[in-house]
């Protein structure tokens, strides 16, 4: 039963911390306008693919992820640091806006292509560099655990219920942005940034908190 409590939490664990950076209410906006030449049906297909790449994305920088830290010689310490950063700067951008998501000429470009669902929603629409930052700090947390592999599946897990979650989310697109209107989707985009700034600090302090643990060890 221990177990099983300490898989659920891992799984809760990497859907709180990924879906405010995920955040697919942001998307909602992009979704409507890049798809506006589209039926129900293919609009739908283009959702579902790309949560598809999201969930591949972040499951390759996953497995990666130890890899890579490895191989550029990056800390545990180091990643929370500079992750907490880029998270936290996204939540500001979210929280005080001052450009438009995409551009005019992105969109046209966006609502010309046949296809968007791998570009712009998957990349960098839902898995960006915040979420990415997020997913290889996980695999290098659960590297340090006894069950290595138990753990990224677990993670693994986590990443598919926010593609799920994404998916129901964009799939209502729609509808979402006629009932919250302009206003009610920029008042959710800033609650949404202001967690990102609570995320990304505490990430910082956790990495300063590692590098001072480290210190005294020294």
């Amino acid at each position: 039963m221990n177990w099983f409590v300490q898989g659920l939490t891992l799984v809760l664990s990497t859907i709180g911390a990924l879906l405010p950076i995920v955040n697919p209410l942001s998307a909602v906006g992009m979704v409507v306008t890049i798809t506006a030449n589209l039926d129900e049906h293919e609009r739908t297909e283009q959702i579902k693919r790309a949560c598809i790449y999201m969930f591949f994305i972040l499951t390759s920088f996953l497995v990666a992820g130890g890899l890579i830290m490895n191989f550029f010689g990056i800390s545990i310490p180091g990643l929370r640091i500079a992750g907490g950063m880029i998270v936290s700067y996204l939540g500001f951008r979210m929280l005080f806006p001052d450009t438009v998501v995409m551009s005019r000429q992105e969109q046209m470009e966006a609502a010309a292509k046949p296809d968007v669902s791998f570009t712009p929603l998957a990349m960098p629409g839902l898995s960006g560099p915040g979420s990415i930052a997020v997913v290889i700090g996980l695999s290098a947390s659960a590297q340090q655990n006894d069950h290595i592999v138990l753990g990224h599946v677990l993670i693994a897990l986590g990443i598919a219920v926010v593609g799920v979650i994404s998916y129901i989310t964009l799939r209502a697109a729609t509808r979402l942005s006629k009932v919250l209107g302009i206003a009610g989707m920029n008042a959710m985009a800033r609650i949404m940034g202001f967690l990102l700034i609570c995320i990304g600090v505490q990430f910082m302090i956790n990495g300063v908190l590692d590098v001072v643990r480290l210190a005294r060890t020294v």
